[in-house]
């Protein structure tokens, strides 16, 4: 198993599913299922500010998310909403969701739960997000945190927003960027940091190719190749 971590921009979602591809291995993305559930609080017209509220609607949302690498699917209450969770909205509304002690403790259950089946089915798997190597897979063999300057991660979301028809400026996006350090950072329920054994990447200067170099060596050394290939087999 590879624990990814780090904020947004830091090329996270595009590695971590080009090394389960190469591992042979399943992927979550769990920053995905904080997203979706913000889509339920928003679409019920619930309070982000209430804890309360918030995490009811957590509690009730029926929604799904998918585990292989090459598409992996996001839906709630039935319909696709892989785009939707990536939109300004939700952008704007998933830290303070995400801090709810109710919610990440409602969600950290289910990851385990998927984790343990995919591992279980597959052999392996590459999770991503802000609390994997420290509190939702604290012995995973390979923990892995991602950085990059804020800049950078910045000129990455505002390219992000525009191929996907958003309107974005390099400034909104930095302001965004911020915005959600700070929050994620400063949130008492398991706020962004790296593991203690955590390998520490700076991406602000590689290629996404050359990040998957690194992290592909990374996964060697620690005989994860090896287990992949044996699963594969």
């Amino acid at each position: 198993m590879v624990a990814l971590d780090g904020p947004s921009g830091t090329g996270k979602t595009t590695v971590a599913r080009k090394l389960a591809e190469r591992l042979s291995a399943g992927y979550l993305d769990t920053g995905a299922m904080y997203r979706v559930v913000t889509l339920a609080v928003l679409r019920a017209g619930a309070d982000i500010a209430d804890p309360v509220a918030v995490a009811a609607v957590a509690a009730d949302a029926v929604f799904t998310i998918g585990t292989t690498p090459v598409r992996p699917r996001v839906t709630l209450a039935g319909a696709d909403v892989a785009a939707e969770i990536r939109g300004p909205e939700v952008n704007h509304a998933v830290s303070p969701v995400s801090a709810v002690p109710a919610v990440r403790e409602l969600l950290v259950a289910r990851q385990r739960r998927i984790i343990d089946a995919v591992l279980a089915e597959v052999g392996g798997i590459v999770v991503e997000g802000r609390d994997i190597g420290t509190v939702v897979t604290p012995d995973a063999p390979l923990k892995v945190f991602l950085t990059a300057s804020p800049e950078i991660r910045a000129a990455r979301r505002n390219a992000q927003d525009t191929a996907a028809g958003r309107d974005s400026t390099h400034a909104d996006a930095l302001e965004s960027v911020g915005r959600r350090d700070r929050l994620d950072s400063s949130r008492a329920a398991s706020p962004l940091r790296a593991a203690e054994d955590a390998v520490h990447l700076d991406t602000s200067e590689l290629e996404i190719d050359q990040v998957l170099v690194a992290l592909t060596e990374l996964a060697s050394h620690r005989g994860l190749l090896h287990c992949a290939a044996e699963v594969t087999r």
